[in-house]
């Protein structure tokens, strides 16, 4: 289908709106309205374009287990986002400085290299600068 022009935002399901709203905002996303709608959901966006909705009915009783990534089998399901950035080693330096936790990486790729990080949910933040940006 060649209707489609790009990606229109991301949700994400988180626990707490000020917990998300503040770690998000640490990586430059601006708030812009919520909550709002009968989820409800909260909106961010990043100067680049990068529009997240938080989808805020996570249930308080759930672990903060990641089900599509920290249990043994494998469910089907979107499993991260990936954030492009144009300088891989500056994106660790600034995760460290603002006391982030890197997860794994940076991993070197045919096509670039990755470092990930977990939100305030344990939902998985990829960082990707490519070879071919």
């Amino acid at each position: 289908m060649n209707h489609i022009t790009g990606i229109d935002h991301i949700g994400v399901r988180v626990r707490d709106l000020s917990r998300a709203r503040a770690f998000y905002e640490r990586l430059g996303f601006t708030f812009l309205i919520g909550p709002i709608g009968p989820e409800p959901v909260a909106v961010m966006e990043h100067p680049c374009g990068v529009n997240i909705n938080f989808i805020l009915n996570a249930s308080p009783s759930a672990g903060f287990e990641n089900m599509l990534m920290d249990k043994p089998e494998k469910y089907a399901g979107y499993t991260h986002i990936a954030l492009r950035v144009n300088d891989i080693e500056a994106t660790q330096a600034f995760l460290s400085d603002q006391g982030i936790t890197i997860t794994e990486g940076p991993i070197v790729f045919p096509t670039g290299a990755s470092l990930f990080i977990r939100d305030q949910d344990n939902n998985v933040l990829e960082f990707h600068e490519s070879l071919h940006s």
